[in-house]
């Protein structure tokens, strides 16, 4: 099988790189972890369109249960069948529904299988998950079926960080920790998705954009998404380089902010910040 590698749209360190590639010779689950907005899930996508295979997306919410993941059994609609005299009762089948697990395991092709943001569920889903991501088969009790996988996934599972994973679990699990990008890559990054901006442009949008990052202070640092969506907006009102470095003591905010701040206590920071420069003049 081919090795991962940067793409036309996504552009990866060597130590991502890396990281994927050792998960999938070793054909264990590749935990990414990093801030919102640095390209998590976008990773799997890309991973997906390298390989030309099927990406199966597993949405994590704070109630998902990791038996879903495996198969759902409906015996509400069956019993109501029962009393509409509906033959289909007579096929436990007809009543479960499959889970990301169970489709990803029978694809023909090798799949890649997106666990996404599995923080967000509660601390026991990890630990639910052990023995099918480690055994890559589960048992179904009301087919009395084993579904075992044809070839094993690649299994990217995201993490923002939020809450602790169990040890048992990552163990299981080779690891990786996306930084923030710095300046070389970031510059990378914008030429991928905009590749006739002018380079006084980025050097510009870069250096506003980090020094809203980098403010003492900041809850809500933004991220590389929102740096795109904020060069989308300054591409699209023809905003020029001068007007993103330059300040004044009425307003240290860069044009276009709500792209980049998300928050009323950061914009009531940057306000403050302004009135305190004001007085100091």
């Amino acid at each position: 099988m081919k090795s991962f590698s940067s793409t036309d749209k996504y552009i990866a360190t060597e130590e991502l790189i890396e990281a994927v590639n050792a998960s999938i010779t070793l054909e264990k689950p590749l935990l990414i972890k990093g801030e919102p907005g640095t390209g998590k899930t976008k990773l799997a996508e890309e991973i997906a369109l390298k390989f030309d295979t099927k990406l199966i997306k597993w949405n994590i919410k704070s109630t998902t249960k990791a038996y879903q993941g495996l198969y759902e059994y409906d015996a509400v609609s069956r019993l109501r069948d029962s009393q509409l005299g509906n033959d289909k009762v007579n096929d436990v089948a007809n009543y479960i529904k499959k889970g990301v697990l169970w489709n990803s395991f029978v694809s023909k092709k090798r799949p890649v299988l997106l666990i996404d943001e599995i923080d967000k569920a509660d601390i026991e889903f990890p630990n639910d998950l052990l023995q099918e991501l480690d055994t890559m088969e589960f048992f179904v009790y009301e087919t009395g079926e084993f579904i075992k996988a044809k070839q094993r996934p690649i299994v990217i599972i995201t993490s923002n960080n939020e809450k602790d994973l169990p040890d048992a679990f990552l163990r299981r699990c080779f690891f990786h920790y996306i930084n923030f990008p710095d300046v070389s890559t970031l510059e990378q990054i914008v030429k991928v998705h905009y590749p006739d901006i002018k380079k006084n442009l980025v050097n510009a949008s870069i250096s506003s954009f980090l020094s809203v990052r980098d403010t003492v202070g900041i809850k809500k640092k933004p991220s590389t998404s929102e740096l795109l969506d904020w060069l989308k907006l300054i591409l699209a009102d023809d905003i020029e380089a001068q007007d993103l470095v330059k300040k004044n003591n009425k307003n240290i905010l860069p044009p276009l902010y709500g792209a980049l701040l998300k928050n009323e206590a950061d914009v009531e920071l940057f306000q403050k910040i302004a009135f305190m420069s004001r007085r100091e003049n």
